[in-house]
C-alpha cells in the first residue's frame, strides 16, 4: 500500500474549542526513500492563534490571513492521500483535527489506515522520551535546523525516524508494530490478521485532558504551548 507521512500545525490543542489547522504537509514514501511527491499548504484558520502556539511554530494570523482556507484545498488533499496508509506521530491529534475540518465542510471523516509512530516508539522504547526530537537524537538524525516546528520539516524528519525504526523490516506486519485501522471510527476489524489494533487507553486519555488543562493555564500567564507530551 502507498504510504504517506503527514503532519499538521494548529492554532491550539483542541478542535472542540474551535482550534483550526494552519499548516498541512504530507509526503509520499517510495519504498525506503522519500518520493518527490508532496502536498504542503499554509491555511487561513479564520481565527486568532494562541500566543503559546506562535512561540512553537512562528505562524501568526497576520501571516496566514491571505492564505487559502481548508475548504479550498480539501479536494486536492483528499486526492493526494487517497488509498494510502498515513504515518503520523501522535496520530489521534492530527486525525482529530483533520476530521474536524472535514466535518465543518460537510465531508465524512478519513477512512485511511494509520500508523502511529508515537505508539510504535513507546512499544519499542518503554519508559523513554519518544518525542520527534528525542527519536531524532536516538537514531542520530540531524535536526539541528529545527528551531521552530513546521509541518513540512517535521514530515521529512519523521520519514527518517520511520525508516530507522523499521530498519531491516521488509514488511510492517510484525507483532511489535502498532497500527490503528480506520481511525475515525477506531475499528477493530483486522483485515490482515497479523496487525495489532491499538486504541487510546484510559491513561493516555487522562494525560491528554491534563495537558489541555495545563495549556489553558499557560495561555493566560506564559507563552508555553505544546501539542501533547511526547508528540512534539
Amino acid at each position: 500500500m502507498r504510504k504517506i507521512v503527514l503532519d499538521t500545525e494548529t492554532t491550539g490543542l483542541d478542535p472542540r474549542q474551535g482550534h483550526r489547522i494552519i499548516e498541512l504537509a504530507a509526503i509520499e514514501l517510495d519504498g525506503r526513500k522519500v518520493s518527490p511527491r508532496r502536498f504542503h499548504r499554509y491555511l487561513n484558520p479564520e481565527r486568532e492563534i494562541e500566543a503559546g502556539a506562535v512561540a512553537v511554530h512562528g505562524l501568526t494570523y497576520e501571516r496566514l490571513q491571505n492564505e487559502a482556507k481548508f475548504a479550498d484545498i480539501a479536494a486536492s488533499f483528499l486526492e493526494f492521500i487517497e488509498d494510502s496508509e498515513l504515518i503520523i506521530h501522535n496520530a489521534p491529534f492530527d486525525i482529530g483535527f483533520l476530521n474536524h475540518e472535514l466535518g465543518l465542510i460537510g465531508l465524512p471523516p478519513l477512512q485511511n489506515e494509520v500508523m502511529d509512530t508515537l505508539r510504535m516508539a513507546r512499544e519499542m522504547h518503554p519508559g523513554k522520551k519518544n518525542s520527534l526530537d528525542a527519536l531524532c537524537g536516538r537514531y542520530e538524525i540531524d535536526n539541528a535546523h529545527r528551531s521552530l516546528h513546521g509541518a513540512l520539516l517535521d514530515t521529512e524528519l519523521l520519514a527518517e525516524v520511520y525508516f530507522a525504526m523499521t530498519r531491516g523490516q521488509e514488511s510492517l506486519l510484525g507483532e511489535d508494530v502498532p497500527m490503528v485501522r480506520k481511525p475515525a471510527v477506531l475499528s477493530t476489524d483486522a483485515a490482515r490478521p497479523k496487525l495489532r489494533v491499538l486504541q487510546p487507553g484510559a491513561e493516555e486519555l487522562t494525560e491528554h485532558e491534563r495537558q489541555l488543562a495545563d495549556i489553558d493555564k499557560a495561555s493566560k500567564g506564559a507563552c508555553l504551548w505544546m501539542k501533547l507530551e511526547g508528540s512534539v
